[in-house]
């Protein structure tokens, strides 16, 4: 500052907090239009483009160690993934060692997309971040009052936050799914209120098919737990019931040699991946023993395994004679018209009760019926 220039005419021409360029010109001019004019076309110009290359520098540096993190666990994700595949190669089968393969490769494949997501959304809110703090100080350099605006601005966020909280729950929800690979488009699983098979996962939602067709949208906040059903690999574990008088140890062997015989056929959509285990009674029923038997599969082939097991374990204990017990009920016939005159129960005719239900049946005329009773059954496996 030149000497005796009082200090408030350059506060009024160059502001409180006097510029480079625009003190230069006060103190070598003396006018203050001029001073002003060279504050506000050359120095607060040059100010917001520092500014905003600071924030662009900041904004690359930021997007560098996000790109590094996301390319540490891309490497760790392929590490793995080319473990599995040495493993997978070291299969005698072909078929099967192929499809481990495909497998392991999908998986590598949703990996890589689940972290650039990631890294995407990381990317864009830190570019946002840095951004909105650039352009309050870019409105700050143009003597524009922040204070009213920072304050409708928390304002407007608080409003938006009550009325946006579950929204912003389902997005973190979200992030976190997609950062623990809870899992994937494909996957089979139960989220609570319903199960299926994922067709899609976003930040805010996780669409699933349900085995009957039907296409459900679960926001990502409202899911508290999940069973995947398709981690790296599933059981199936087939409770078979066999009579009271049957042979315990004959009955075990017969189940252990079906599924022995399955897990040799190396079949690569009923793919069993060890041998097959037989875990003894697992619990004494009212009508029958029940006995376990354990195989290990596929991710998502449990159920198809458990149903081929269970067709060949039946005909297998059919030519054994080994029974599967069933509930059993007498049905007596009798014609309610006649009741009156021949109390017994051998006349034309029958009513009977549903098995199960306990809702009478309309009479019907039984030609040739000439009394006494009948036997039935009925029931499940």
């Amino acid at each position: 500052m030149a000497l005796g220039v009082p200090a408030q005419t350059v506060t009024d021409a160059c502001g409180p907090d006097p510029g480079f360029f625009c003190e230069l010109v006060f103190d070598n001019t003396e006018n203050e239009r001029l001073a002003e004019i060279i504050g506000w076309v050359v120095e607060r110009p040059l100010r917001i483009i520092l500014i905003l290359l600071v924030a662009w520098i900041i904004k690359k540096i930021v997007h560098k160690v996000i790109e590094r993190a996301v390319a540490r666990l891309v490497r760790q994700s392929e590490t793995e993934t080319e473990e599995q595949l040495e493993s997978a190669g070291k299969l005698d089968f072909g078929a099967r060692a192929a499809k481990a393969i495909n497998r392991i490769q999908e998986r590598q494949a949703r990996s890589a997309q689940r972290i650039e997501t990631i890294a995407a959304v990381l990317k864009s809110l830190a570019t946002a971040l840095i951004l909105a703090v650039a352009a309050l100080l870019c409105l700050s350099e143009l003597n524009i009052d922040l204070a009213p605006l920072i304050a409708g601005a928390g304002i407007a966020g608080l409003a938006v936050g009550f009325g946006a909280q579950s929204l912003v729950r389902d997005f973190l929800a979200g992030m976190f799914i997609l950062i623990e690979d809870q899992f994937g488009v494909g996957d089979v699983v139960d989220v609570g209120d319903t199960s299926g098979t994922i067709e899609k996962v976003s930040l805010r939602t996780t669409t699933l098919r349900d085995v009957g067709g039907v296409v459900w949208t679960v926001p990502n906040g409202e899911i508290r737990r999940t069973a995947n059903h398709s981690q790296l690999w599933s059981r199936a574990i087939l409770d078979i019931g066999v009579s009271y008088d049957t042979d315990i140890d004959q009955a075990s062997e017969i189940m252990k040699a079906v599924a022995d015989e399955l897990w040799q056929e190396n079949d690569p959509d009923l793919t069993v991946l060890e041998e097959p285990s037989v875990w003894g009674v697992q619990e004494l029923g009212n009508d029958a023993v029940v006995i376990r038997l354990v195989v290990k599969t596929d991710p998502s082939e449990q159920w198809g395994v458990g149903r081929v097991l269970r067709a060949r374990i039946k005909k297998a204990f059919d030519e054994a004679g080994i029974e599967i017990p069933f509930p059993q009920r007498t049905v007596w016939i009798r014609n309610e018209n006649d009741a009156v005159e021949n109390p017994e129960p051998s006349s034309v005719g029958r009513r009977e009760r549903a098995v199960g239900t306990g809702d009478d049946v309309a009479p019907a005329e039984l030609p040739g019926d000439s009394g006494g009773h009948d036997g039935g059954n009925g029931g499940d496996e």
